[in-house]
């Protein structure tokens, strides 16, 4: 069983984990919370109403935060010509096509998104199929795209991916606790309008069944979704 130290328990201890708040209110506790020596991310947790087992109900999609991640996201791209030049100008931190597969055969991994021109595509799935797995550029999420120097700024600028895992719930970031309250909570709510958008016919039922925010050595704060259905 984990055994969560003396801080962790002492924050967790000073309010009711039951509880479901509106979105400010929990970003607010959210960041009085992260007491952690480092600027930590916020993160947010979102059990959706759909059987993740139907292809039907998949959701997966991707969304511009308006004020961005606060990360830094490392970027490589599969291009050549002079898709590869515009990579390059839009910020890539390596980009290739055969040299930069051979490189990842090798063992290379300092990077946090693959993206990929169109006509990259059948050589990157031959080669480094199994070797990306969930980082395999995809056409979905946007970085599978002739448009690549767009796709870079956006992913640059603060675009994150939104998917489904296996228990139905989505993770991702929205933020760091160094960021002020508002903008943490505009991030928040352009995620939740992204996944609310991204709803599948096939969804019956409440779709928003539980959102916790938390940071990364924090507690979780639970939000009241039907406050957030009624902004969405």
């Amino acid at each position: 069983m984990r055994v969560h130290g003396k801080r962790f328990r002492n924050v967790s201890q000073a309010y009711d984990k039951k509880t479901e708040l509106s979105t400010p209110e929990a970003i607010a506790l959210v960041k009085k919370n992260a007491t952690a020596k480092f600027n930590e991310t916020i993160e947010v947790h979102i059990r959706l109403g759909v059987d993740p087992k139907k292809s039907d109900q998949n959701v997966r999609g991707t969304v511009n935060l308006p004020h961005g991640t606060g990360r830094v996201v490392r970027v490589i791209a599969f291009a050549k010509g002079d898709a590869a030049k515009a990579a390059q100008e839009a910020g890539a931190d390596l980009v290739g096509d055969q040299d930069l597969i051979d490189k990842l055969k090798a063992g290379f991994t300092e990077f946090d998104v693959a993206v990929a021109t169109p006509d990259m595509m059948a050589q990157v799935g031959k080669e480094l199929g199994r070797i990306l797995a969930q980082k395999m550029p995809n056409p979905k999420a946007g970085t599978v795209t002739p448009n690549i120097a767009a796709a870079i700024r956006d992913i640059k600028a603060g675009k994150v991916e939104f998917r489904l895992d296996k228990a139905g719930i989505i993770h991702t970031i929205v933020g760091k606790a160094s960021f002020e309250e508002q903008h943490l909570v505009e991030n928040v709510a352009t995620l939740l309008d992204a996944i609310v958008r991204a709803k599948p016919a096939a969804s019956k039922g409440t779709y928003l069944k539980s959102i916790t925010l938390t940071s990364t050595m924090g507690p979780g704060v639970r939000v009241d979704p039907n406050r957030v259905k009624a902004t969405a």
